[in-house]
């Protein structure tokens, strides 16, 4: 590989370029960052030992050639293996709060998130929510992510977050150990909710589970590839795991319990799934399509349909 960074560079020019190598490459992003710029100065920084948000800070501090080296090689290694630049750190964060990510679980990035730690997104949710929510599940825990954001929201709770994968599991106790939340989390391996464990009643689900249609799968760009399938593939529509959960949650749920949905880009197959199906859209900052909201009498009528 030869250097295409001056000696002398700073930090800001040694992000620049980078970013340029990157867009050269013709990487994708999507894993906690949406463009060249901002995914090299994740690398940088964290190459560097500097925090992610410290850019503007060190801008202008020069970057031994050495450390440069190290930088250049970071960034091959990206384009080289097209791995997800979390999994080439061990981190991701998500609302500002650090989770340990490797390829067992794929890279938190759920918009639910959002509805969670954000105090004006998370509004319309809190909103639909009783003062005596006491019971969370997070199906579909992943790394755990969401089950400790839901704890750090909401003091008084207590979480279940539960996962198909011990691959997953494990990640997801590495992430509640670092968060101290052992206490107030539980972790359950599960087949959607098959578990006796998950009997509930819930007062609240939150769910980002595999909804990825197979056309889109087929199509899916190498950094989405390295991650587990079957966090991922959701059959011809999209709509396999999402069926059974709306069958199986009414049961799991209190009578208030509403459950909170995550589908991505799949709004359209969605509705042609279950076009009778009264679902409240939740505004993330990707827009009315990504979250849905279903009480649980709105999946009792589904059901009875």
């Amino acid at each position: 590989m030869t250097s295409t960074v001056s000696p002398s560079s700073t930090t800001l020019q040694l992000v620049e370029a980078m970013a340029a190598r990157l867009d050269a490459a013709g990487v994708s992003f999507g894993h906690g960052t949406t463009n060249a710029f901002d995914e090299a100065a994740w690398l940088v920084l964290w190459q560097l030992g500097h925090a992610l948000d410290a850019l503007d800070e060190v801008a202008e501090a020069p970057v031994a050639p050495e450390a440069a080296a190290q930088v250049e090689a970071l960034v091959q290694r990206r384009i080289d293996t097209r791995r997800p630049a979390a999994y080439l750190t061990g981190e991701a964060w998500l609302q500002g709060v650090p989770f340990h990510v490797d390829e067992r679980v794929i890279v938190p990035r759920s918009f639910i998130a959002e509805l969670l730690a954000d105090a004006e997104l998370g509004a319309e949710l809190d909103a639909w929510l009783s003062p005596d929510t006491r019971r969370v599940l997070d199906l579909c825990t992943g790394n755990g992510s969401l089950a400790v954001l839901s704890a750090m929201a909401f003091p008084d709770i207590e979480v279940d977050a539960a996962d198909l994968s011990t691959d997953a599991l494990a990640v997801a106790r590495i992430n509640v150990d670092r968060h101290d939340l052992g206490g107030r989390i539980r972790l359950v391996e599960s087949d959607g909710l098959s578990a006796p464990a998950l009997a509930g009643p819930y007062d609240l689900i939150l769910c980002n589970p595999p909804y990825v249609n197979a056309q889109s799968m087929a199509a899916l760009p190498p950094e989405y590839l390295a991650e587990p399938q079957i966090a991922l593939a959701g059959g011809s529509d999209g709509m396999d795991f999402v069926r059974q959960l709306l069958k199986d949650a009414p049961s799991r749920m209190s009578p208030e319990a509403v459950l909170v949905l995550e589908i991505g880009n799949e709004r359209e197959h969605f509705e042609a799934a279950f076009p009778q199906l009264e679902a409240i859209w939740l505004e993330t900052s990707a827009g009315h399509d990504q979250v849905l909201l279903l009480t649980r009498a709105a999946l009792s009528r589904l059901a009875e349909a």
